[in-house]
């Protein structure tokens, strides 16, 4: 009977105890409270000009930004990136790793109990540590904002996969346009050989014609085969992007019938909500910013409550303070690391923002320059082709020799070529720059809660 009463009044004890240190747990955590430090955000960006696309903008949708390019095999390219892009798999693991460390992190704050057996005692041990300071509290906001910039960091790379899946497909349609041009030249150049050489054959034309016509010809044929490398890279590359191996994947030729799209620029304010990129730093800095409460907190006593019973020898337990006195400087170290390492990411996290905005206004600059400037190229490019419709005229009546008829001919063929390279420019350019607005990710979307 005693022996009962005495465990009953251990036992009340210590649950005493327990949550009166409980309570007075759950009000103190050491360490700053987080705060988004400040950054300079300016009122407008400096290259909203006054192209001629200023003039009716289409808004990011939220979703599936692509589709503004009204283009089927690049939507289908786009929406295969997500199910088999291994470098996206990659990072959806590392969101459930971040996952995973919220549990690990939130694990001290319950009590452990565990059972054995000793000199042939059956029994079990249980123990509490609690959260005086705010310790385990501060460790699990870490975690927390480390998973979040996490699910952030894996927007960012579906958006820079996606990106790059439109970038690629867009050279390689206007590579396609460029094959087509120059094949039709080789066709040309072919006959004109073929008739300088007839002429040669009669006494008509001189053997310089003839070897003009032939390297007209084999320089043309030797720039149609550097375009079908580079398409053939362009393919290659896309294959691995939509995690096919390039033997398994092709795109066959096709003509480009699309639109650019005018995309309007979200406020500079508003791109600090839209960046995938700048979420994760900001989030990097809360983590950074918990740590330092978590290096506090070592400074002050933990204090531990234990209990355990044996068969056929009763309860045992207790309350444990600790205090380290001397340490040879760890947690003082371990204060300036976690305190500078909140400073780097609060640098880091302000160059975010900047590299954000530079991004933003080179590709408004580059497509407002390169509107201006397709047009003046395909002004250039009609009046070679105008030329050439000229000499050859000339030509046949015989007041010009065929070196003239070659240079108009090859300046005519650079003209068209740079139309088409322009082109390409102006829809890698939307592209960058809808990468660059955060694509439709907003950071108002919530996050999925750690599991």
């Amino acid at each position: 009977m005693t022996s009962c009463l005495a465990r009953s009044i251990f036992a009340n004890r210590v649950l005493a105890v327990a949550m009166a240190v409980a309570g007075g747990a759950s009000c103190t955590a050491v360490g700053p409270d987080y705060e988004r430090p400040p950054v300079e955000v300016p009122p407008a960006y400096k290259q909203t000009g006054d192209s001629k696309s200023a003039q009716a903008k289409a808004p990011l949708p939220r979703e599936r930004w692509w589709e503004l390019f009204g283009d089927r095999e690049l939507n289908a390219l786009v929406e295969r990136v997500e199910v088999a892009n291994h470098s996206i798999q990659a990072v959806e693991a590392r969101v459930r790793q971040a996952a995973a460390l919220v549990n690990v992190a939130g694990a001290p704050a319950y009590p452990t109990l565990g059972v054995g057996t000793q000199n042939k005692h059956a029994g079990f041990a249980a123990a509490w540590e609690p959260d005086l300071w705010g310790r385990v509290r501060r460790g699990v906001e870490a975690g927390t904002a480390t998973y979040e910039a996490s699910v952030d960091e894996l927007a960012a790379a579906k958006l820079s996969v996606q990106a790059q899946v439109a970038q690629r497909y867009f050279l390689l349609r206007t590579h396609d346009a460029e094959l087509r041009l120059l094949r039709e030249n080789v066709g040309r150049y072919e006959k004109a050989l073929q008739l300088n050489r007839n002429q040669y054959a009669v006494g008509v034309a001189s053997r310089g014609n003839v070897v003009q016509a032939e390297a007209q010809l084999n320089s043309t044929r030797a720039q149609t085969l550097d375009v079908e490398l580079t398409r053939a890279q362009l393919e290659h590359s896309l294959a691995v992007l939509i995690g096919k191996p390039p033997a398994q994947f092709s795109v066959p030729a096709s003509a480009w019938t699309g639109a650019i799209p005018s995309i309007a620029p979200t406020l500079p304010s508003e791109l600090l909500l839209r960046r995938p990129d700048i979420a994760a730093a900001e989030r990097k800095m809360a983590a950074a910013n918990a740590q330092i409460g978590v290096a506090h907190a070592a400074y002050l006593p933990s204090v531990r409550l234990f209990g355990g019973g044996a068969i056929g020898i009763g309860l045992a337990g207790g309350l444990a303070v600790a205090q380290a006195l001397l340490d040879g400087g760890l947690r003082d170290a371990q204060t300036t690391r976690y305190s500078e390492a909140y400073v780097e990411t609060v640098a880091l996290y302000r160059q975010a923002v900047l590299t954000a905005f530079r991004e933003v206004e080179d590709n408004l600059a580059a497509l407002r320059i390169l509107e201006r400037e397709a047009d003046v190229q395909a002004t250039s490019a009609k009046a070679a082709r105008e030329s050439v419709a000229i000499m050859e005229n000339q030509y046949r009546a015989g007041i010009v020799n065929y070196l003239s008829v070659v240079i108009v001919q090859s300046a005519a063929l650079t003209n068209e070529r740079a139309e088409l390279a322009i082109l390409g420019r102006r829809l890698v350019a939307t592209v960058n720059l809808i990468e660059a607005l955060g694509g439709g990710w907003e950071a108002e979307a919530a996050k999925p809660a750690a599991k």
